[in-house]
């Protein structure tokens, strides 16, 4: 019986959302826990000693991130970077990027101390490490570079375009300077190695970059049952966007080549990526510690040979900051893939494209999703109007079916047979209001995703109460104005004959409501906008059917 088989898939599927939101709710409360410690935990320590880390040059060689000796631990220290984007600790044993804030994003609405993203304290490890193996590499044989640099704070100066970080080497004959380029409104740093070789010997090495981190999750407040992706990813030559996640590296290593190429530590909102160089045909490595709960991602390009008393370069571009589509797709191809907006990402791109659009003339990001809403309607209007003809047929039968109900009740068979009978007679199909819904269904998840993955939201107001699109209603307003126009909806469309699909039905603006208070107040909006559309748009058609069936 057709109307059963939608009875009991409806509380299936109820069911199936239950489950799912309970499993996901302890998952989040978990996380969200565990991530108390780090969030309240944003100063610096010195560098953790950790084991040998390796990965392998095109010759053999070993990457090692490893202690120093102490003679050389004792030289190093922090040097403070300052640009319009970005504050950068360097430490000197390595040259690597050991914090990174990004002082034009918040850590919280209301609190001036910048985001930080990059950051290595005693319970936390999450930075950017470069260097030099091979044959005359730094890196190697159990110890880092100690590098000499004028001055440990630098500040990019006003007016100026870009800024330059110089840390000196001396290697025996030949200096190398590490030298890192900043350049005002830009996340990116591009990264050199110069090679002075004043010796009479040819100098080899590889040039090698990693984002070193632990699977320490990050603070969310998107919503329980909202699980943004935590984990590493990378452009192969099979895929242009593949994710490795922690699991898939406590499993097993994942290796590629890839000619120029990325890899990626991509969390909500915010990305790390070492870009390589795009001539070059580079060996990726992404893996766990043996000793630790640290996770290594990163490449190793082919070995650059510099003649005696001759100079060359070596390196590659760091990017860290905000997910933002139109910054990445620029710097590396396939990079903007990061912001990911699933499977239905050839929609969910114009979809952003457009509401930026929209947003470049009303410059309000809330009023910008209620015009995109309106217009996606008024697209599928010809669709809707369809599925709300189909359910206003289906209303005015209502008496009938229950009629039918009370006469055959005790015989679903013969009750089955009739209801045929009466929607083949009155020319209704009991399934029509739902196939223009499901055609639709697409553009909405999609929308859903890009308001989900869009960094824009972050800390944008709407009105008065509504400080910030990417974080719940804190006056739970929207999700009650949501659940009463599901309400009203419910109230539109025709009485379900079966007592127990009318009670479900009957919950669902509860239900829906209690799980919308801890979305994204953004999310809300496009729900609440996309719902008080629907019901003008069924109510004026509905007064249309009853006012033609009357006459």
């Amino acid at each position: 019986m057709k109307i059963d088989w939608i009875k009991y898939l409806l509380i299936l599927s109820m069911g199936a959302v239950t489950f799912m939101l309970v499993k996901e709710w302890a998952a989040f409360d978990d996380r969200r826990k565990a991530s108390q410690v780090t969030s309240e935990q944003t100063t610096l320590s010195s560098p953790v000693a950790q084991a040998p880390e390796t990965i392998m040059g095109d010759d053999g060689v070993p990457v090692i991130a490893s202690e120093v000796p102490e003679a050389e631990a004792a030289a190093q220290q922090l040097i403070t970077v300052s640009t319009d984007n970005l504050v950068l600790k360097i430490d000197t044993q390595g040259g690597d990027i050991v914090y990174a804030a990004l002082p034009k994003h918040l850590a919280t609405l209301g609190n001036p101390q910048p985001f930080v993203l990059l950051n290595q304290t005693e319970s936390h490890a999450y930075i950017a490490q470069s260097g030099l193996v091979g044959a005359n590499g730094t890196d190697g044989k159990g110890q880092r570079p100690v590098f000499k640099t004028d001055k440990t704070h630098y500040q990019l100066a006003t007016g100026a375009k870009t800024l330059t970080v110089d840390l000196v080497y001396q290697q025996q004959d030949v200096t190398l300077t590490k030298r890192f380029t900043f350049t005002r409104d830009s996340y990116l740093v591009d990264l050199s190695y110069l090679v002075d070789n004043r010796s009479d010997q040819t100098w080899r090495a590889n040039f090698y970059a990693q984002i070193k981190r632990d699977s320490q999750p990050v603070p969310t407040d998107v919503g329980f049952g909202m699980n943004p992706y935590l984990g590493a990813a990378i452009t192969t030559l099979d895929e242009k966007y593949k994710k490795v996640d922690f699991e898939d590296m406590d499993e097993a290593a994942v290796k590629d080549s890839v000619q120029g190429g990325w890899v990626a530590m991509v969390q909500h909102y915010f990305i790390s990526a070492w870009i390589a160089n795009p001539e070059h045909q580079n060996s990726y490595s992404l893996r766990r510690s043996k000793n630790a709960d640290l996770y290594f991602m990163g490449f190793t390009a082919p070995a650059v040979e510099v003649a005696p008393n001759s100079q060359g370069t070596l390196g590659a571009s760091f990017y860290v900051g905000p997910k933002d589509v139109y910054t990445l797709e620029e710097i590396s191809p396939y990079l903007d893939l990061t912001v990911d907006y699933g499977w239905l990402w050839w929609i969910a791109k114009p979809l952003f494209q457009f509401l930026t659009f929209i947003y470049g003339f009303i410059g309000n990001w809330g009023w910008s999703i209620i015009a995109l809403t309106i217009v996606i309607k008024a697209i599928f209007f010809p669709l809707s109007a369809a599925s709300y003809r189909s359910m206003a047929k289906m209303r005015k039968l209502g008496p009938m079916m229950q009629e039918l109900k009370e006469r055959y009740g005790d015989d679903r068979q013969k009750m089955s047979g009739e209801l045929m009978k009466l929607y083949k007679k009155e020319k209704v199909n009991p399934m029509g209001g739902c196939l223009p819904i499901l055609v639709q269904m697409p553009v909405f998840i999609a929308l859903y995703w890009v308001l989900m993955e869009s960094v824009e939201l972050r800390h944008t107001p709407f009105l008065g109460w509504i400080e910030d699109l990417s974080v719940r209603d804190p006056l739970f307003i929207l999700p009650i104005l949501m659940g009463a126009t599901m309400f009203v909806q419910f109230k539109l469309n025709p009485t379900p004959p079966d007592p127990t699909q009318a009670k479900v039905m009957q919950m669902m603006p509860i239900f829906m409501t209690f799980m919308f208070m801890w979305f994204p107040a953004g999310l809300v909006l496009y729900w609440v906008a996309n719902n008080t559309i629907s019901i003008i748009q069924q109510y004026v058609i509905t007064r249309q059917i009853e006012a033609g069936t009357q006459a």
